[in-house]
């Protein structure tokens, strides 16, 4: 079974910049990828979960919500199974809990925060910005 575990989170000001990870304990990436595609959402207390970008693992291909792109960066290391979100710019706005999820897809093109069924989850990192 793929466990998803994440680090990095913390506190930081606006304006500031922060890095967390996602590592993909018992996923295939090489020579074959399962799962292909993986994300990052966000949730704060009592709010609704939001999605924050996808990668397809196979190729790269990226995918972000409107409200952090320019913003955040989503990456990956294939040999390290891990996955990285990039936040620069940090607004308190961007306060929330931190998942990453893992899924398959078909296409590059479905592999996105809204049009993947994501099977695997992480506990969530925490992710403060003050003002």
């Amino acid at each position: 079974q793929v466990h998803l575990e994440e680090s990095g989170g913390g506190s930081v000001q606006a304006g500031g910049s922060l890095t967390i990870s996602c590592a993909a304990v018992g996923a295939t990436f090489s020579p074959t990828y399962s799962p292909n595609c993986m994300a990052w959402f966000r949730q704060a207390p009592g709010k609704e979960r939001e999605g924050v970008t996808a990668i397809y693992v196979i190729g790269g291909n990226t995918h972000y919500a409107d409200s952090v792109k320019g913003r955040f960066t989503i990456s990956q290391n294939i040999l390290k199974k891990e996955v990285y979100l990039e936040m620069t710019f940090l607004k308190p706005e961007d306060t929330a809990m931190y998942y990453c999820a893992a899924g398959t897809t078909r296409f590059p093109s479905e592999c996105t925060v809204g049009a993947t069924d994501f099977d695997y989850w992480g506990q969530g990192t925490q992710v403060t910005v003050s003002s």
